[in-house]
């Protein structure tokens, strides 16, 4: 089963997670008529994002619900079906290859890696928007039991995967305001209402009234704390 075709994960991108794209975007210098994939584009966060500045954007993801999705609402990019670890593009292809919160969800994080720089052109730019293990996203994920995408939250972890085959990278820590919601309640049932993750850890449950405390006593700390989503920008130049 395919979770993010579960719930209305564009939904969720364009009411909470909205300001991520434009912010990759802007990092990795996008400019008019470069070529551009976005990678696990999901409901194009990344990718409409840069068709506003004049690229000529693909956006590749794997779950056909949610490139229809896209699709559906913006002809400017050309949606394309197509696996993280074994992208249909040629090499060197692209001018720009990005991925918002996207790419870092699949798994065989070396061979996802190894595509990305695979098909960017030599001295071009991959940036990624990755959440980060200790920030807010980790936490959340710790609820239903973790995920090993948020290694790609980790400026050492990323720099491992990409090696010597970028000249320069950089990495940078930001967050994300999430003040859509007044109250721990409210948080928790739109994200099982709509969040496909969530959906099928509770799905999967075996002691359900349980998760649901923990899910609410992690969205209480957070309000209490303020809350925001903690990412890592990460912008390399292709050797």
């Amino acid at each position: 089963m395919n979770v993010w075709a579960l719930g209305d994960y564009p939904r969720v991108a364009r009411e909470v997670l909205g300001g991520l794209g434009p912010r990759l975007v802007q990092a990795c210098g996008v400019r008019a008529g470069q070529r551009v994939l976005d990678v696990g584009t999901g409901s194009g966060l990344a990718a409409l994002a840069a068709a506003d500045l004049g690229a000529d954007v693909v956006g590749s993801d794997i779950t056909p619900e949610l490139l229809n999705a896209a699709r559906s609402t913006d002809a400017r990019v050309e949606w394309v079906h197509g696996d993280a670890r074994d992208l249909p593009f040629d090499d060197a292809s692209f001018d720009v290859v990005l991925s918002c919160i996207g790419a870092m969800f699949a798994p065989d994080h070396q061979v996802v890696a190894d595509e990305l720089l695979r098909v960017c052109r030599p001295g071009g730019v991959v940036a990624m928007l990755n959440w980060t293990p200790a920030g807010s996203v980790g936490r959340f994920f710790e609820v239903f039991g973790g995920s090993p995408a948020l290694s790609w939250g980790s400026p050492e972890y990323v720099r491992s995967l990409f090696g010597d085959r970028v000249s320069a990278l950089t990495a940078t820590e930001d967050r994300l305001p999430v003040d859509q919601f007044s109250s721990a309640a409210e948080y928790c049932a739109y994200y099982k209402r709509y969040f496909g993750p969530t959906m099928a850890a509770f799905a999967d449950a075996e002691d359900s009234a349980q998760l649901d405390r923990r899910f609410l006593a992690y969205a209480e700390a957070e309000l209490r704390d303020g809350f925001g989503y903690d990412y890592l920008l990460v912008v390399a130049t292709k050797a």
